[in-house]
């Protein structure tokens, strides 16, 4: 349903026209796109993680319509100094990847490097150490393998039926959320634990898969196109730790990530991104330990006033749910995350 209404309103946006009426007043200076997975489009009817991956047809697209709008794409550093310099004579556009999936070296960065555009890829190091538990990744494969699951959720014994299409999606959804409102990671993490043990899922099977190792992110970290950013070590919800972990969780994810490819990461993507997992406390803490630039996942494009809240920048996600090209233009245009964000500006409580 969810979806279905966002789609709706961006096809408004869009063959209404309002989306060109709103840009002068709604498109600020620039926008950080935000990107996970890229690779070929998968034939399993149950996907639902498929918000989390485009195709790399569809980024050659993305990247296609941007140039047509003729804005300069740049680093991280370049979009700090655009902000604190008021420097805005031409609109700016930059690539961010979360998680480093190996996917990302395999097919985003031959495209990206072809077009000579610069990306920056976030890192939990606790995946390259291959001790980072992907829980989304491994609850689908938990609800994908099985017919039923029987679990213990709210102090209740329970059996949730998965053995259709509608009835996997659906419990899919229901687990998500019961994980998602969990008070901490530790109690979430515990309950896929769990699930993953009861139904034999290798989580860290699926971190070997799916992310890169140590010696490939070195090789793409060579490339002056990219910068590499710190993500925290076990990608948490830094709004549900204590201030001790989640100060040491951006200490040393930022710590090893210096020790392990020689140079220090001066820029911060939160894990999750949005309200319930970064707010002011994690803002504030990304500031003092010298982050030059925080990036969420709260929607928005970029305004002059950023350049005051350098740790809580917003971002447009390039969604595996959307792609379509028309999408792209009403989300530079900044209508869309405009009318989400209540034609707020600044969204950093």
């Amino acid at each position: 349903m969810k979806r279905a209404i966002i789609r709706s309103g961006l096809e408004a946006l869009y063959f209404s026209g309002a989306h060109r009426l709103m840009e002068p007043f709604v498109g600020g200076v620039g926008a950080i796109l935000v990107l996970h997975h890229v690779r070929p489009a998968r034939s399993d009817g149950f996907q639902p993680n498929r918000l989390l991956e485009i195709t790399p047809t569809f980024l050659e697209a993305v990247i296609a319509r941007l140039k047509a709008k003729d804005v300069d794409f740049v680093t991280l550093d370049e979009v700090r100094r655009r902000l604190q310099e008021q420097d805005f004579r031409r609109r700016f556009v930059t690539f961010t990847f979360d998680d480093g999936y190996r996917d990302n070296k395999e097919w985003a960065y031959p495209i990206l490097k072809r077009h000579g555009i610069p990306f920056a890829i976030y890192v939990p190091t606790s995946f390259p150490d291959r001790l980072g538990e992907l829980w989304w990744a491994a609850l689908e494969a938990v609800v994908a393998r099985n017919a039923s699951i029987a679990l213990t959720m709210n102090g209740r014994d329970c059996r949730i039926e998965s053995g259709t299409r509608g009835e996997k999606f659906a419990a899919f959804e229901l687990l998500y959320r019961w994980l998602r409102g969990m008070p901490s990671d530790h109690d979430m993490l515990d309950a896929v634990r769990d699930l993953t043990t009861r139904y034999g899922v290798d989580v860290g099977a699926i971190c070997d898969e799916l992310c890169m190792s140590w010696e490939e992110l070195s090789e793409i970290a060579a490339d002056p196109l990219v910068t590499i950013g710190a993500h925290t070590v076990n990608h948490v919800m830094l709004a549900k730790a204590c201030d001790t972990v989640a100060r040491s969780e951006l200490r040393m994810g930022r710590a090893v990530l210096e020790a392990a490819l020689g140079r220090t990461p001066h820029h911060l993507a939160y894990p999750y991104g949005d309200a319930t997992a970064a707010g002011p406390r994690e803002f504030a803490i990304a500031a003092e330990l010298g982050f030059r630039t925080a990036v969420t996942t709260r929607p928005g494009v970029l305004f002059p006033e950023h350049g005051t809240t350098l740790t809580a920048l917003p971002r447009i996600s390039i969604n595996g749910e959307f792609q379509r090209e028309r999408y792209i233009d009403v989300l530079l245009s900044g209508a869309g995350t405009a009318l989400w964000n209540g034609l707020r500006r600044l969204r950093v409580a």
